[in-house]
C-alpha cells in the first residue's frame, strides 16, 4: 500500500532518507509546517490512517523495509533496536549530550553497529539525533579524538548524506531532478560536498551486498567456506569467508566451514589450525561443527567407481604433459574407449598405490571438443600414496576438487556455492558433475577476486618464498596472509571494513593497497599512543646552556587528545639527542621548537670537515617563545642511560611488477631488497610495550611492536605501518642493503 511521508523542513535528514528503504513510501514536505521546528513527521496511508512521530515511523520503517535485518534478525535483536530508538532522544537533552555521547562511544569500542552486525533502525535513530545536534556535534566530529569510536561509527558505518541519497535512490521511488524530495537545502549542499570529496563516486564504484541470490528462501539458505589446508588464509580468502557469512546471515540460514583436504602432498594439520585461528580472528564461525572432505572419501570412491561402471569416466595412464597437450587441441586419449573391465583393473591399481597405479588418473568422459576447455575430460581422481594428514595411509587415491566439491556441497545441504570469478569457466563442470552423480543441484554465485598490485596470492608461489627462505614464514609481514598483514599493523576492524566495502561485485579490479591502509590509519590514529625515537646513526647532541642542571621528570599524556592512551614519563636534561637530519636543517641563530618542551635558540653548529655531518649543537632555551612562529618542530630524547634500543623495520613488496601475467615467471621479478632495518633509540617508556602494540613515533610514522623489550642488548623491533599516503616503494629511492 502506497503511503506519503510528510515532514517539517527541519526534520533530521537521515530519518527521512531511511524511509526510502521501505520501497513504497513517497517523500513529500508538509507545506504548512516548513517553518515549524516542533512539528513531527507524519506517515499517511492511502486509506487515511496516519502514524506520527519519528520513533513510531522508524519502527514502522524497520518492519516494512525490504532490507533483511533492518529491524534486527530475531526477537532479541529487535528488542535491542527498540532500546536504542527509545534512548536516542537523550541526545536532544542539552545537559546530557556529552554524557550520552560518552556512553555510546564506550559501547562502540568493539562494535561496528549499535545492534547486531549490520545497519539497523537503531543506527538510523542515533545518527539522526547527532545530525540534528548541528554545530555542537560537528565540533566533536571534526576533532575525532574526544569520542573516537562514536566519530568512527558516525563517519564510516553510515557514510555521508550523499551516500545515503544513493541508498535512497536504490531502495525507494526515484526522486525527481536527481534529489531526494524534501531534503533540506543544507543537506543538498552536503551531498555536493560529498561528491567533491570523491565519497559519492566511491559508493558507486565499490561493490554492494544488496544482491539477491537465485531461489534464496529465508531460513533455507546454506553457504559454505571450503579452504584447502595448504597454506594460511590470505586477504582473498578472507573476502570469501566474510561474503559467505554475510549471505548466510542475511537469509537467516547456515554457514558451513569445510576443509577441502583432497591433496596430501600439500596439506598439513598446522595449516588447519592456523586457518581456524584466522577465521576466529575475522569473527567467522560456522553453524555447526567443522567438516572435512576427507569425511566423505569412502562415498566419493564408491561414486567414482560407479561412474566408471556406467561409462561416465575412464582411467588414463597418459603422461601428464601429453595429456595437457591433447586437451589443448581436443585430441582423445588412447584410453578413452577402454572397456569397463580394463578401466576397473587400472582403477584397482590406483587404489592399491602400485607403480602402475601411480601412473593413472580417472577422467570424466565429457567432450574433448568443448569450447570450454574445463569440459575436456577433466581429472576426477589421482593416485597419491603419500600419507594424508587426517586419514593416514588408508587411501592411495584422492578425488580432485572438481569432483569432490560439487558432491560434498550437495550432500551437506549447501544451497548456494559462492566462489571467486576466476573459477567461472568451471561452473559448467560443477553442474555436470552434479548431474552425472544424480544428486541435488546447487546454485553457483561468482564474486570478484581481490587482486592487489605487486602482490602474489597463489599459495604455490607463496610456499616458494617460505621454502626458499625469502620470508620468515606464512605470517611474514610482507605476505598478504591474514596473519601477515595483521602482523604489519593492520587492524581486524580495518580489514573487515575494507573487504565488506567491496561487496559481492563481479567486477575485476587491480587494487592499490593505499585505501586499505588509509582506513587503518583512520582507526588507529585517534587512539594509539605517541612515543619518540632518534635514529642512532650520526645522532647529534644539543647542549642547552640554560637547561636543567639535574634531570627533571614530568608525567605527560601518551596522546594529547585521547586519555585512554595513558601516561608517560618524560625526562628533561641539559643535553638532548637530535636526528642528524634535523641537526643539518637548523641554522645558527634560528629559533626552533623542541616538541613537548618549548622553544630554543641554536647558538652554535659543529660539523665534520670531511663528511659534512653535524657533530654537535649548542643552544639556549627560550620557553617564553611562541611555537606558532617557528619553522622547525624537532623531536628529541634526553641524554640518559635508560633509552631503549630500537630497530625500525621498513618493508617493501616481494615483486617489482605491478601485475603478473599468466606467462610471467615471478622469480624473474623478485625485489632484491624487501626489508630495511634502521637502528634507533626510543624513550624509556618503550620498555613497557608489548608485542602487537600499535604506536606513533612522532614525525616518523606508525609502528607495531613485533619484538618487545627483553633486555638492553636486544633492540625492540618496530615494523612500520603504511598510512596510505606514502609513495609507492617502486617510485621511491631503492632501499639500501
Amino acid at each position: 500500500m502506497m503511503a506519503t511521508l510528510s515532514f517539517p523542513a527541519s526534520a533530521p535528514p537521515l530519518a527521512l532518507l531511511a524511509a526510502a528503504k521501505v520501497g513504497h513510501v513517497d517523500l513529500a514536505p508538509k507545506p504548512d509546517q516548513s517553518a515549524d521546528k516542533a512539528a513531527a513527521p507524519v506517515l499517511t496511508f492511502a486509506n487515511g490512517d496516519q502514524l506520527r512521530g519519528t520513533a513510531t515511523l522508524l519502527r514502522y520503517i524497520g518492519r516494512a523495509s525490504k532490507a533483511v535485518g533492518f529491524y534486527g534478525v530475531d526477537a532479541a535483536s529487535a528488542g535491542e533496536v527498540d532500546e536504542w530508538v527509545d534512548y536516542a532522544p537523550t541526545l536532544a537533552i542539552g545537559a546530557e549530550f556529552e554524557r550520552t555521547c560518552a556512553y555510546i562511544d564506550s559501547f562502540l569500542e568493539l562494535r561496528t553497529f549499535l545492534a547486531g552486525y549490520q545497519l539497523t533502525i537503531a543506527d538510523i535513530a542515533v545518527w539522526a539525533q547527532l545530525q540534528a545536534a548541528g554545530k555542537r556535534w560537528e565540533a566533536l566530529l571534526r576533532s575525532t579524538t574526544k569520542f573516537p569510536n562514536l566519530s568512527r561509527w558516525f563517519s564510516t558505518a553510515l557514510g555521508t548524506v550523499a551516500e545515503l541519497q544513493l541508498v535512497a535512490a536504490e531502495y525507494g521511488p526515484k526522486p525527481r531532478g536527481g534529489e531526494v524530495k524534501g531534503a533540506p537545502a543544507s543537506d543538498k549542499k552536503g551531498a555536493e560536498a560529498g561528491k567533491g570529496s570523491g565519497k559519492a563516486e566511491a559508493a558507486k564504484d565499490e561493490g554492494s551486498f544488496d544482491v539477491n541470490l537465485p531461489d534464496a528462501a529465508e531460513g533455507k539458505v546454506v553457504t559454505r567456506f571450503p579452504p584447502e589446508p595448504s597454506g594460511y588464509l590470505h586477504i582473498g580468502h578472507a573476502k570469501a569467508a566474510l561474503l559467505n557469512q554475510y549471505f548466510a546471515t542475511k537469509y537467516k540460514g547456515r554457514l558451513i566451514i569445510r576443509f577441502d583436504d583432497t591433496n596430501p602432498s600439500k596439506e598439513k594439520e598446522d595449516f588447519v589450525q592456523n586457518i581456524l585461528t584466522d577465521l576466529q580472528t575475522l569473527g567467522v564461525k560456522g553453524d555447526g561443527p567443522v567438516t572435512y572432505t576427507s569425511n566423505y572419501f569412502e562415498q566419493l570412491q564408491k561414486e567414482c567407481e560407479r561412474m566408471i561402471r556406467e561409462g561416465k569416466a575412464y582411467v588414463d595412464d597418459t603422461p601428464q604433459e601429453k595429456m595437457r597437450a591433447e586437451r589443448m587441441v581436443g585430441d582423445n586419449s588412447v584410453n578413452r574407449d577402454n572397456s569397463v573391465e580394463k578401466n576397473l583393473a587400472m582403477w584397482a591399481e590406483m587404489l592399491k598405490g602400485t607403480e602402475e597405479g601411480k601412473k593413472c588418473c580417472v577422467r570424466g568422459k565429457l567432450d574433448m571438443q568443448a569450447a570450454n576447455k574445463a569440459m575436456r575430460d577433466p581429472v576426477y581422481y589421482r593416485c597419491n600414496p603419500m600419507p594424508h594428514h587426517r586419514v593416514g595411509t588408508k587411501y592411495m587415491a584422492y578425488p580432485t576438487y572438481d569432483f569432490a566439491c560439487p558432491y560434498v556441497d550437495s550432500i551437506e545441504g549447501v544451497t548456494h556455492a559462492l566462489r571467486s570469478s576466476e573459477y567461472h569457466d568451471r561452473n559448467e563442470l560443477y553442474d555436470r558433475v552434479l548431474s552425472d552423480l544424480d544428486v541435488r543441484k546447487v546454485h553457483m554465485w561468482d564474486f570478484s577476486r581481490l587482486n592487489f598490485v605487486y602482490t602474489l596470492l597463489s599459495k604455490r608461489k607463496l610456499q616458494w618464498f617460505v621454502d626458499n627462505g625469502k620470508v620468515e614464514g606464512w605470517d611474514d609481514p610482507r605476505f598478504p596472509t591474514v596473519q601477515g598483514i595483521l602482523r604489519r599493523g593492520l587492524t581486524v576492524q580495518a580489514l573487515k571494513e575494507f573487504i565488506l566495502s567491496q561487496g559481492a561485485s563481479k567486477n575485476q579490479n587491480l587494487m592499490e593497497w593505499d585505501k586499505l591502509w588509509t582506513i587503518n590509519k583512520r582507526i588507529i590514529d585517534p587512539v594509539c599512543p605517541r612515543h619518540t625515537a632518534v635514529i642512532s646513526e650520526a645522532k647529534v647532541l644539543l647542549t642547552l646552556s640554560n637547561g636543567p642542571q639535574e634531570p627533571i621528570v614530568k608525567i605527560l599524556p601518551r596522546h594529547k587528545k585521547f586519555d585512554g592512551a595513558g601516561k608517560k614519563a618524560t625526562t628533561f636534561t641539559r643535553a638532548i639527542w637530535l636526528d642528524q637530519a634535523d641537526a643539518a636543517a637548523v641554522k645558527e641563530g634560528e629559533e626552533v621548537t623542541l616538541m613537548d618542551w618549548g622553544n630554543a635558540f641554536i647558538r652554535g653548529i659543529h660539523t665534520d670537515a670531511d663528511t659534512g655531518l653535524v657533530t654537535g649543537l649548542t643552544g639556549e632555551l627560550h620557553l617564553e617563545g611562541s611555537v606558532k612562529t617557528t619553522k622547525l618542530k624537532l623531536t628529541w630524547l634526553p641524554e640518559i642511560g635508560e633509552l631503549v634500543p630500537l630497530s625500525l623495520v621498513d618493508l617493501d613488496h616481494l615483486i617489482t611488477k605491478p601485475k603478473l601475467e599468466e606467462e610471467d615467471d615471478f622469480t624473474s621479478v623478485l625485489n632484491p631488497v624487501t626489508r630495511r632495518d634502521t637502528p634507533a633509540l626510543g624513550d624509556a617508556n618503550m620498555r613497557n610495550l608489548q608485542k602487537g602494540n600499535v604506536l606513533q613515533l612522532e614525525r616518523k610514522g606508525y609502528y607495531i611492536v613485533d619484538v618487545p623489550y627483553l633486555r638492553k642488548e636486544k633492540p625492540v623491533m618496530l615494523i612500520s605501518i603504511p598510512d596510505g599516503r606514502q609513495k609507492d616503494p617502486k617510485q621511491a629511492a631503492p632501499a639500501k642493503k
